[in-house]
Order: structure tokens, then C-alpha cells, then sequence
């Protein structure tokens, strides 16, 4: 039983500690989610994003999926706008992994020893999503992702998405009552 325990645990951890995209929301915790049900997009603010309109339309489409299966419609009249915008960067990571045995002091010529080291360069996006209450224009809710971004062309979409999906995951957030 105790074994079984573990292993669920195990895995349980591997699976949430997998998700390429980390995320930090943050809201106004006065605000009643409940009474919005309608968005649209604020278009002054998106039209200024830094990305090519290929990705502009893949953020959008992805937001739209999302926020359909959460029960939400785009309206004319919406209750809140949907505004993004995306940052990258390059990162380096560099791995140093020396290793070596032996005894005795000083030189000693029965040591041996070896090791590698290998550098990892990626693009690392950051992809800001602002909810924006549209009778106040006051904004009320906003998501954070951050991961490595694809150059690809076939994996763009999936990469997007998933950047999309883990940041509304979080919207609305769930009120302790």
C-alpha cells in the first residue's frame, strides 16, 4: 500500500512538474468574477505586440478556444476586454560536468577522471494576458507565462496554445469563500 502511495505521488509529481510554461496570475480580489460572461479583445493594445500577425492570429485563436470551453462568448457589448502582449529573449544555459577519482597527494598518475560540458542556447518567451473590467477599464485579472518558444513552424501552434491554455487555466480564479 505504501509503495502504491509513492509511486502515485511520484508520478503525480512528474506530471505537474512536466508543464513547459511557468505562470503567475494576479487579481483584483475585490472584484466578483461570477457577473462577467462576455469578452472581446482590446485591439489598440494588441495591434502593438512585437510578433508577426501569424502569431497574433494563433494567441488569438488559442484565447478564443479557452475561453469558449470556460463558457465565456465574444460579444459587441462585452462585460471584458482581452488584451496581450509578448516579450522574448535569448538564454544560455551551460552545463559543466567534471568528474574524477584517485588518492594520494599531488599528482598521481593511477587518477583518472573526465567530464563534459555543453551549452543550450533557446528563445524564452513571455506572453502577458490582461482581463480589463470594460465598464471601468480597470484591470482585474492578468496571467504570466514564461517558457521556451519553438522556431518551428509545425509546432507553433501547439506551442502557443499551450502557453495560452496554462495561463487561463487560472482564469477566473477560484474565490476562497
Amino acid at each position: 500500500m505504501k509503495k502504491l502511495f509513492l509511486l502515485s505521488a511520484v508520478l503525480t509529481l512528474l506530471l505537474t512538474s512536466c508543464s513547459a510554461v511557468r505562470v503567475n496570475t494576479d487579481y483584483d480580489q475585490n472584484v466578483k468574477f461570477e457577473q462577467y460572461k462576455t469578452y472581446a479583445y482590446q485591439k489598440s493594445v494588441i495591434d502593438k505586440a512585437e510578433i508577426s500577425d501569424l502569431d497574433k492570429r494563433r494567441i488569438l485563436r488559442s484565447i478564443d478556444e479557452t475561453m469558449q470551453t470556460k463558457g465565456f462568448s465574444k460579444s459587441e457589448t462585452p462585460d471584458v476586454l482581452v488584451s496581450f502582449f509578448t516579450k522574448e529573449k535569448e538564454q544560455v544555459n551551460v552545463y559543466n560536468n567534471n568528474w574524477g577519482f584517485g588518492w594520494g597527494w599531488g599528482w598521481n598518475p593511477w587518477m583518472w577522471g573526465g567530464g563534459y560540458n555543453s551549452t543550450y542556447r533557446f528563445t524564452e518567451g513571455v506572453l502577458t494576458i490582461n482581463i480589463i473590467d470594460a465598464k471601468t477599464k480597470e484591470l482585474i485579472w492578468q496571467g504570466v507565462g514564461e517558457g521556451e518558444l519553438t522556431k518551428r513552424t509545425e509546432k507553433k501552434d501547439e506551442n502557443i496554445k499551450e502557453f495560452v491554455q496554462s495561463i487561463l487555466e487560472q482564469y477566473p480564479p477560484q474565490l476562497k469563500k
